[in-house]
């Protein structure tokens, strides 16, 4: 009786530890099926962990969800999943559901909620997120329109290569003052020593 009783925190502990890599496993497998095109194993795999809480099987799921890979199409499922994995801080779950937003799928259309998830995953160094909130500063959809928060976010972008971030910065600085254009590089230069530590 002892040993039993000493035996379940043991258990418990190991576990605990190898939880993760269980997940791991579980997601590099519906990962594998999904790039062989086997949706239905990808989902097989994916879903258990996903409603567990692993945040890259979540946005697994929304992508399944969103593209109707081994699903039914549904946007409304896809912006679920996404949530769930971008309220996680998933970079590309929060661009997802940006993209979502932007778009009015699966919820109702909103530029300002859009930048709210772009802005996300921009500060985490998403490049095309990055490139889409400096879209919505040039407009001023969602946001206030600010030239040099579109070219600074257009310049992170462009710095990792981004080829439409480097046309946006270029366009963007037509109807820019050089003061304007030295502040916004300023503030990438600001923004980079701060991130990229």
């Amino acid at each position: 009786m002892r040993l039993h009783r000493t035996l379940i925190p043991i258990v418990f502990i190991l576990f605990l530890l190898f939880w993760p890599t269980l997940v791991q496993a579980d997601y590099l497998a519906g990962a594998e099926a999904f790039i062989f095109g086997d949706y239905a194993t990808a989902l097989k795999e994916w879903r258990p962990v996903a409603e567990q809480g692993d945040m890259e099987s979540q946005w697994a799921m929304g992508d399944l969800y969103r593209f109707g890979w081994g699903v039914p199409q549904d946007d409304g499922e896809a912006v679920r999943w996404y949530r769930l994995a971008a309220d996680q801080g998933l970079a590309g779950a929060q661009y997802n559901l940006g993209v979502m937003y932007k778009r009015g799928q699966g919820v109702t259309q909103d530029d300002a909620e859009a930048a709210r998830w772009y802005r996300l995953a921009a500060v985490q160094g998403h490049t095309t997120a990055q490139n889409n909130l400096g879209i919505l500063y040039g407009k001023g959809r969602g946001v206030l329109q600010d030239y040099v928060q579109a070219h600074m976010w257009a310049s992170l972008a462009a710095a990792q290569n981004q080829e439409l971030a480097t046309k946006l910065r270029a366009a963007l600085a037509n109807d820019m003052t050089p003061e304007q254009i030295a502040e916004a590089q300023r503030l990438a230069r600001e923004w980079l020593a701060i991130h990229q530590k």
